[in-house]
């Protein structure tokens, strides 16, 4: 996979780029990433990139020639048009589905935004689809730049062992259950005993009960449209069965 990533801002992208996973995958040859300055493609004397919005309002837009210039230079340096991604507030929030398609395209060129957004022109001509990282707004698009690189690369064939992809959370609909290492017992809080008895199918519906719980206390609405089993259905009765159950602490909202 080929990344090209263009920005005003092209310094926050070398720490980053150049730790943990998304450097050993670089080194390896698994994921290409190249961050390029938008300023550089400017036709005017000080390379101004933004400029007033025609009909008042506040802040400043991207201007188009910088923008346009910029993927067509990255569009000729290699060969393949290449799926441009808008960094906007105003996009599709990203979704961990979102990142695994993303991660089977084998060239990327992702648009940080800036100020008041970019010009309008940009959106029509170039950008195959907009992303946001969740409702707010940044100064800019390079840090959810960051995040989607991120999560991109991770899933990218050969960079993490499918293993550790498949179970972790949203893999499956659902958040991770809890995981424990040694030492066995710290600061008087004990692993749970099923996850030293050695009965892997005990574990298994552990785990799963586990995740079921903490999607169904922590994100409700991500159950709607998980995949699950009858098995699962049935330990969600069990764990809806147990809440209604269980005491409430006085002057306390969260069950025991």
């Amino acid at each position: 996979m080929r990344i090209d990533v263009l920005t005003i801002f092209p310094g926050m992208f070398s720490g980053p780029l150049s730790e943990s996973m998304v450097a050993r995958a670089r080194e390896r040859g698994l994921v290409e990433i190249h961050v390029h300055d938008i300023r550089e493609f400017a036709r005017n004397k000080h390379r101004v990139t933004d400029d007033y919005p025609f009909g008042g309002g506040a802040g400043m837009i991207m201007k188009p020639e910088p923008i346009f210039a910029a993927v067509e230079h990255v569009r000729n340096e290699a060969p393949g048009p290449g799926r441009v991604i808008l960094m906007s507030p105003q996009g599709r929030v990203f979704t961990q589905e979102m990142a695994a398609r993303l991660a089977r395209e084998s060239r990327l060129v992702i648009i940080c935004g800036h100020y008041e957004g970019v010009d309008e022109r940009v959106r029509d001509a170039l950008v195959d689809e907009e992303i946001s990282i969740g409702d707010y707004v940044l100064t800019g698009g390079e840090l959810p730049a960051m995040v989607v690189i991120d999560a991109l690369t991770r899933l990218v064939p050969g960079v993490l062992g499918e293993e550790s992809v498949s179970f972790e959370s949203f893999a499956s609909g659902l958040l991770d259950y809890p995981q424990y290492t040694r030492p066995r017992e710290w600061m008087g809080m004990a692993v749970p005993e099923v996850l030293v008895s050695g009965d892997h199918e005990k574990v298994r519906i552990w785990r799963r009960k586990q995740a079921l719980t903490r999607t169904l206390e922590r994100r409700p609405d991500l159950l709607l449209s998980a995949d699950l089993t009858p098995e699962d259905q049935r330990l969600l009765e069990e764990i809806r069965r147990d809440r209604e159950n269980a005491d409430v602490e006085p002057g306390s909202s969260r069950m025991i």
